[in-house]
């Protein structure tokens, strides 16, 4: 996530009691994205890639279309590797063009929810049907996965996003390895409360820094991520106790369910 601004601004408008939600979670893996790419220097100009908003709007109608198309052909060859695979790619295509050219309002954000989703199921199926699932598919899948977490409604429905996150990311770090692979896997698995194997990505990651810098820049940046991972652990525990005393208590905890983490987060 661009960070060259001082100028903060939400991508989704959002208002009512899902505001809490995302606006914490949204924080969380804003985060943990910008930690992932600790090692990525220069600048991305959105609108070189997507152009105006009237150009991102015909693409999101175009991906649509095109989805429309694959899942006809899914549905006389079902299980084929290829289609769900250009399906799954697809759907994040227009969720990305939609973020793109600004969402606001829950119906907006709904509609976000809806394709990631079902990139999600697509993605599933084509694990199922693939030998060996691509990582360039992967690459964009776990991003995607991580951005479905934002838009959760606990922190427990977050959480299995994120867990799914991680298991698109391994398959990237194994296929791709670098510094910047396994340590993007690293800082997943700690929000995904896996400690253990994080530290077995950890020590993937460091067989990749070049320099004594690089090693301890990214034993920091672990130690951070671990610290706010351990947080987001805490309220977790917290919002399933209160939603096995009683189901008003389960319901306050689903407005707040990741409360007190904003100011661990970078920039908090």
């Amino acid at each position: 996530m661009a960070q060259g601004s001082k100028e903060h601004r939400m991508v989704f408008d959002i208002r009512g009691r899902r505001r809490h939600v995302v606006k914490v979670v949204y924080a969380i893996l804003a985060f943990l994205m910008a930690a992932s790419l600790f090692l990525v220097t220069g600048a991305i100009n959105i609108n070189s890639i997507f152009g105006s908003a009237s150009s991102g709007e015909s693409a999101t109608s175009s991906f649509e279309k095109q989805a429309e198309n694959i899942e006809a052909k899914l549905a006389k060859s079902p299980g084929d590797e290829d289609l769900l695979a250009s399906l799954t790619r697809t759907r994040i295509n227009v969720a990305n063009t939609m973020i793109t050219n600004g969402v606001s309002g829950q119906s907006g954000v709904e509609e976000v929810k809806q394709q990631l989703a079902q990139a999600s199921e697509d993605w599933s199926e084509y694990v199922k049907a693939a030998n060996e699932p691509a990582a360039g598919l992967a690459i964009q899948v776990a991003p995607a996965l991580f951005q479905l977490a934002e838009l959760s409604t606990s922190g427990g429905e977050a959480l299995e996003n994120v867990k799914a996150g991680v298991e698109a990311q391994e398959i990237v770090a194994k296929a791709r390895p670098s510094l910047n692979s396994w340590s993007t896997l690293a800082f997943y698995t700690l929000f995904a409360q896996n400690y253990k194997a994080a530290e077995k990505a950890k020590e993937e990651a460091a067989k990749f820094a070049n320099t004594k810098f690089e090693r301890e820049s990214f034993e920091n940046k672990y130690e951070e991520v671990e610290k706010n991972a351990k947080e987001f652990g805490k309220q977790l525990q917290a919002e399933k106790a209160a939603k096995s005393k009683s189901s008003s208590a389960g319901k306050e905890s689903l407005e707040h369910p990741l409360q007190g983490l904003g100011g661990t987060t970078l920039g908090g």
